[in-house]
């Protein structure tokens, strides 16, 4: 039966994560250090990649730029993917770091230009890659499974360079037995192999914490992925689309989620039809600016939407405005809508303004958003299954 096999393949992501953050906690921890003495010095983020691995991007930039935890600091970060050759080479710094994303078999483009930036003196990261400061084999060959060991990996820098950002904030003379969390600050000996064995602990827990969510979702999604798979094939069998929408980190998973659909990565799987809201940068600043920021995607919707379309939103508090709105319209429309949610689905699922709720039920963003992309890719999976049938 399909949720049977939803089961198993969401199941798949956790043997890929206990073979491949053990292998790589220790770099990855090496990494952040590394990256925290780059931002000090006035370094900047550079991100990029082509298709899918453009999102991965997307959101490295927006979770560096706009912390998703209250009170963080901005760190300068940019998605270079549209044209990332030339940018690279006209605004890369020796003090930046570069990070290029690619499918498990890897992207000669993006190498070549991770190279060059790396022979300016930046801070290089392959994912996956070969020639890098950091670099790392696919840890799958399923291109889904790799994209979301990926975006466990970007994220633990994140989290990890903002732990190093707090202990910076004391001097050396105050830290006490503390001190050896501050490798860059001089002034007396720091215990190097101590702060890396902290912070890789910590990258260590939050990859368990998300297998934990996923065999949670095994359990308890399944059977809904399986039925919302179904509803949305019959949709599209009428030739219906998706129309996929969210905000911040959450944009850059619907838009993950339509190129999935658009061009797929595996050559078996079908495409289907699809579009995001919120990959329209000049619609979206329009609207805000001329309306307000809680019509950016109704005011697309009216404009795009059918009655048979799917409207799929992605939220991980459940309780953005701007969705509720867009949702409360799908559903005068007629549409089939489809919640990707966090925390217990928030106003979303209280209102039942989805025909589906696929609720991570966990109140961190990163781990929600990760065992978010293990669902919406395990439902682009099951919907080729469908149409092959």
């Amino acid at each position: 039966m399909l949720h049977r096999w939803i089961e198993e393949r969401l199941l798949e992501r956790n043997r890929v994560s206990q073979a491949f953050f053990p292998r790589e906690a220790t770099r990855l921890a090496e990494a952040c250090r590394q990256m925290a003495e780059r931002f000090l010095e006035g370094g900047r983020l550079l991100a990029f990649g082509r298709g899918p691995y453009a999102t991965d991007a997307q959101h490295v930039s927006v979770e560096f730029l706009h912390p998703v935890i209250v009170g963080k600091r901005a760190l300068p970060a940019l998605d270079l993917s549209l044209c990332f050759g030339p940018w690279l080479e006209t605004i890369a710094q020796p003090q930046d770091m570069v990070m290029g994303f690619g499918p498990p078999e890897g992207d000669d483009e993006v190498e070549a230009a991770l190279q060059k930036a790396h022979d300016k003196g930046a801070l290089t990261f392959a994912l996956p890659g070969q020639r890098a400061d950091y670099a790392t084999a696919a840890p799958s060959d399923d291109p889904f499974i790799h994209q979301e060991m990926i975006e466990i990996l970007y994220h633990t820098l994140w989290e990890t360079v903002h732990v190093f950002f707090e202990h910076r904030e004391v001097a050396p003379r105050d830290a006490g037995e503390a001190s050896f969390l501050y490798p860059f600050l001089g002034g007396h000996q720091c215990d190097l192999a101590a702060v890396t064995a902290e912070v890789a602990a910590s990258i260590l827990s939050k990859a368990r914490e998300d297998e934990r969510l996923r065999v949670e979702a095994a359990k308890m999604c399944a059977a809904t992925i399986a039925d919302c798979a179904a509803a949305m094939a019959e949709r599209l069998r009428r030739g219906g689309r998706i129309i996929a929408f969210g905000n911040g980190g959450s944009a850059t998973d619907a838009n993950d989620f339509v190129l999935d659909c658009v061009m797929p990565p595996q050559g078996a799987m079908r495409p289907i039809p699809a579009v995001s809201l919120a990959m329209e940068p000049a619609v979206l600043t329009a609207v805000a600016n001329d309306v307000g920021q809680e019509v950016i995607f109704l005011r697309q919707l009216i404009a795009h939407a059918r009655t048979e379309d799917i409207a799929l939103a992605i939220s991980t508090s459940g309780g953005s405005k701007n969705i509720i709105i867009a949702l409360e319209e799908a559903r005068r429309r007629g549409m089939l809508t489809v919640g990707l949610l966090g925390y217990d689905g928030g106003e979303i699922v209280r209102r039942r303004l989805v025909d589906f709720a696929l609720v991570v039920r966990c109140d961190y963003i990163p781990r929600i958003q990760e065992t978010q992309a293990s669902i919406y890719h395990t439902l682009r999976e099951a919907l080729d299954r469908l149409s092959a049938d």
